[in-house]
């Protein structure tokens, strides 16, 4: 009944991805099989087979699955099985995606199958559907932060658990500068993460929203907690340079000063590195230093913006 040539295995590729926000897709195929599972009893529609369509997904077919659905959409435009699983296919391969516009578009489409799922009797209090819009808003940036925090906490109202919410809700109370709903989502991501303790990127998180509140003594420990559980020189160098940022506001120009060198001294040349080292030598008034520094920023990286506003550029 549907071709194979189109399988693809996405879940791997999305393993792939970011790592704070690839966990959520886990729990979300999950969720989704469940969801198939339950629908699918072998039941038979006019013009499919609900138990091929899940049989598909177990198979990680998530394109065969998008393709069909969407094809047979086109008979019945209202289907709250086909939209639900057209949605939800949409998503897996939209993560699975390298090009940003291409993970867009399949997200838009996403959001399209899902939130017409919800305009259906069996979708209108669909808390998975909550839950996907949520994180499928996520992957559409900062400008849709607020409907991504409406959706996981209508999902978390009627009741629904997925332990990749509370980050979630970390990260876009961060993005809306709702600080304080913020550490206490990552707060309580953190506390759930138990199997493999704390995530590096976790505790960078939650330290930059206490860094925004002023709270540096609260900050402190969580940098110093990634710094020493990542294995990743990119999350490591981050912390140290916000440590450094720290550190100075704090007026410990000497930390600070050891946690740049040690930035440059165990990555290389780093734009971010020598524009705080910059911004270190400025407070210390040697403004002929400052501006070397500055300068070797913007030769590593033209587009820094924070150092092209410092040569007036």
């Amino acid at each position: 009944m549907f071709s194979r040539q189109h399988r693809f295995d996405y879940s791997i590729r999305a393993k792939r991805r970011q790592k704070l926000q690839v966990a959520g897709g886990i729990a979300l195929i999950i969720v989704v099989v469940a969801g198939i599972v339950f629908f699918s009893g072998g039941r038979e529609q006019d013009n499919y087979n609900q138990r091929d369509i899940a049989r598909l997904w177990r198979e990680g077919a998530y394109l065969s699955v998008f393709e069909f659905s969407e094809k047979e959409l086109q008979k019945d435009p209202m289907d709250f099985f086909l939209l639900m699983v057209h949605g939800f296919s949409a998503y897996q391969i939209a993560v699975a995606q390298i090009n940003a516009f291409e993970r867009l578009s399949y997200i838009d489409r996403s959001i399209w199958a899902l939130r017409k799922a919800q305009l259906t009797k069996q979708g209108e209090h669909d808390a998975r559907i909550k839950y996907a819009l949520g994180r499928a808003y996520h992957y559409k940036g900062a400008e849709y932060a607020e409907l991504c925090i409406q959706y996981l906490e209508d999902a978390r109202l009627a009741d629904y658990k997925a332990e990749d919410i509370p980050q979630f809700l970390g990260l876009s109370y961060a993005q809306v500068h709702d600080w304080e709903r913020s550490i206490a989502a990552f707060s309580e991501a953190l506390n759930s993460e138990t199997e493999n303790g704390p995530s590096d990127l976790l505790l960078l998180a939650i330290s930059r929203s206490y860094i925004e509140m002023k709270d540096r003594a609260s900050a402190k420990p969580y940098i110093m907690r990634a710094i020493e559980l990542s294995k990743d020189w990119s999350t490591i160098s981050k912390a140290r340079l916000l440590l450094a940022g720290a550190l100075m506001d704090d007026g410990d120009f000497n930390g600070a000063e050891a946690q740049i060198r040690t930035v440059l001294s165990e990555g290389g040349e780093n734009a971010e590195a020598h524009f705080r080292l910059g911004v270190l030598y400025e407070m210390r008034n040697d403004y002929y230093r400052a501006r070397a520094e500055w300068r070797r920023a913007f030769n590593l990286d033209p587009d820094y913006i924070p150092v092209r506003e410092k040569l007036n550029l």
